[in-house]
């Protein structure tokens, strides 16, 4: 895989990685808002990586606005406050406390307490919001026929993609989908519950959604079609 670097109009490099693979026959540009900011070019094996860098000079103005509408990370200190699952939580670094802990306060909002070093505080922060993501999603999914229940449940980090179903029952869920209104992420969750039905989206997989779903789901579906990328705003 090769690196290059794209440099935007307003100064700021992006490195290019290119990676040739067998049986394609087009050129495809990826690129990636989450964590380390990437494109990522895909080409068949005979199409020179010169080539493909002219090509994504093509597609500049596309790549650029995308980068521009991203949300800017922000880093995550102690004292902050940020929403998740709805709530409303404060972050509390507690250096040597050796564990972490949610808790509930009087008046409806939560303190996170972090424990460990201040180098560790995002990662932890990220641990507990994804084992809380984790929870919420087992207790929808209980809540629906059984016959929908996955064999597995992952979490991951996607750019592209808020949930997937594989043909051996695996449901992956994007963990930034605990930044998400909670209707939000029971409409992914429901959605992918509805493959294990129909692995297409066909209109009888849609009218699979609703009933799962209930009332709500197109302005579910609304939402993150118009605000998916705000999820990325964090780590």
């Amino acid at each position: 895989m090769s690196e290059y670097i794209f440099t935007c109009t307003n100064g700021i490099e992006i490195p290019v990685l290119i990676e040739s693979r067998r049986g394609m026959r087009n050129i495809t540009i990826r690129p990636k808002i989450t964590g380390e900011r990437e494109i990522h070019i895909s080409k068949p094996f005979l199409i020179s990586e010169s080539r493909a860098l002219k090509f994504l000079e093509s597609k500049r103005k596309w790549v650029e606005n995308i980068f521009a509408k991203a949300p800017q990370k922000c880093t995550l200190c102690d004292g902050d406050e940020i929403e998740f699952l709805d709530r409303h939580v404060y972050l509390q670094h507690c250096p040597h406390a050796h564990s972490n802990e949610l808790v509930m306060n009087d008046n409806g909002t939560w303190t996170l307490r972090v424990g460990g070093g201040a180098d560790m505080f995002e990662r932890r922060v990220r641990d507990v919001i994804k084992a809380e993501l984790l929870k919420s999603i087992k207790e929808i999914i209980k809540s629906t026929p059984r016959e929908f229940w996955p064999a597995r449940i992952a979490l991951r980090d996607t750019s592209s993609r808020w949930g997937s179903c594989s043909s051996t029952g695996t449901m992956s869920f994007s963990w930034r989908l605990a930044f998400a209104p909670v209707p939000v992420m029971r409409y992914v969750v429901m959605h992918e519950l509805s493959h294990k039905k129909h692995m297409d989206h066909s209109p009888e997989f849609w009218h699979q959604v609703s009933e799962l779903y209930g009332f709500g789901v197109e302005r579910a579906k609304r939402w993150l079609a118009k605000e998916g990328a705000s999820l990325h705003k964090y780590f």
